[in-house]
């Protein structure tokens, strides 16, 4: 088991950049499918459920502490996963997350923050977000007759001088495709009338996490980007989980931003550099099929993204 994970080191060595005070950040967000349970052995037994285990968290923290700050979507209730991960990671990492949300749509699922506290610390905002249900408020009740149906989470960050939001959230997956646009379009208005109202303080704002889009040609992406948001162009055409097929990728995880020339709201001043994904397959999958190494690493792909700290 050691020289698996220290394998993997070796390989994440190779694709990814170092971490530079004063020079970089980096930013992720990872899908962990169904981050709670664990089985307190080193290797899994079969028919053991669940198939995570020791070994499955320390290939995971090797992801994870390659990056500054990490949002992570589907923790659920049970923390046993989280509380290792947080262990392995060590006494110099943290993190900030949601209570459960509850109902089926909820999923009993938290969203997290997991973040290095020797290169970043948290600035003070932590929040969930509400969306009033209001003509005046933006989002009229025919567009969203509900709350979300797991609460997007913002945390702000303090790092080299910088300061910035993350926004993270899981969309409702539902019955059809058609059933995510109101919770897209919902968000993206909501970030645009939060950014003009937070000018003032002229913070780095990004959106990142599962927002479950097909395609990035659907009425999905659509309403993802209808009142600015810009996808990171370094994640263009990566595949997003460890099922999508050559040419069939779906586009679920995204980070985003508002850009340069967008009135009254803040854009980067940050500048986003190189970025990409962890394609874990071919290193872990070893004789598992793709669905167990689903469970036991995720079925989705981390995705980042590297900002160049300004000079002063």
């Amino acid at each position: 088991m050691a020289a698996r994970i220290a394998n993997w080191e070796e390989s994440l060595d190779e694709l990814l950049p170092v971490r530079v005070d004063g020079a970089n950040l980096l930013i992720a967000t990872w899908n962990l499918r169904a981050f709670g349970g664990l089985t307190k052995a080193w290797s899994t037994q079969e028919g053991a459920s669940p198939k995570r285990n020791f070994t499955d968290i320390h290939l995971i923290a090797a992801v994870v502490r390659r990056f500054d700050v990490v949002a992570v979507q589907e923790v659920r209730g049970d923390l046993r996963a989280l509380r290792h991960l947080m262990k392995v990671l060590g006494e110099d990492w943290a993190f900030i997350l949601t209570d459960v949300t509850e109902g089926k749509a909820g999923n009993n699922e938290r969203l997290a923050f997991l973040f290095d506290t020797r290169r970043v610390k948290p600035s003070g905002l932590a929040c969930e977000l509400v969306v009033p249900i209001e003509q005046d408020a933006g989002v009229p009740a025919s567009e969203l007759n509900r709350q979300f149906a797991r609460t997007p989470y913002a945390v702000s960050f303090f790092s080299q001088g910088q300061t910035f939001t993350l926004v993270t959230l899981h969309v409702l997956y539902g019955e059809d495709p058609g059933d995510r646009v109101p919770e897209l379009r919902a968000i993206a208005q909501w970030l645009a009338g939060w950014a003009e109202r937070e000018f003032g303080w002229d913070h780095n704002l990004i959106a990142l996490g599962d927002f479950n889009i097909d395609r990035a040609d659907d009425p999905l992406f659509e309403a993802f980007t209808s009142t600015g948001l810009v996808p990171a162009p370094q994640l263009a055409g990566l595949p997003r989980t460890v099922f999508d097929d050559p040419g069939a990728e779906h586009f679920y995880d995204q980070i985003a931003w508002f850009t340069k020339g967008q009135k009254h709201r803040p854009v980067l001043t940050l500048e986003s550099g190189a970025g990409g994904q962890v394609n874990f397959v071919h290193h872990l999958q070893d004789d598992k099929t793709l669905t167990e190494l689903s469970w036991r690493v995720s079925d989705h792909f981390p995705l980042w993204v590297e900002f160049t700290i300004p000079a002063r």
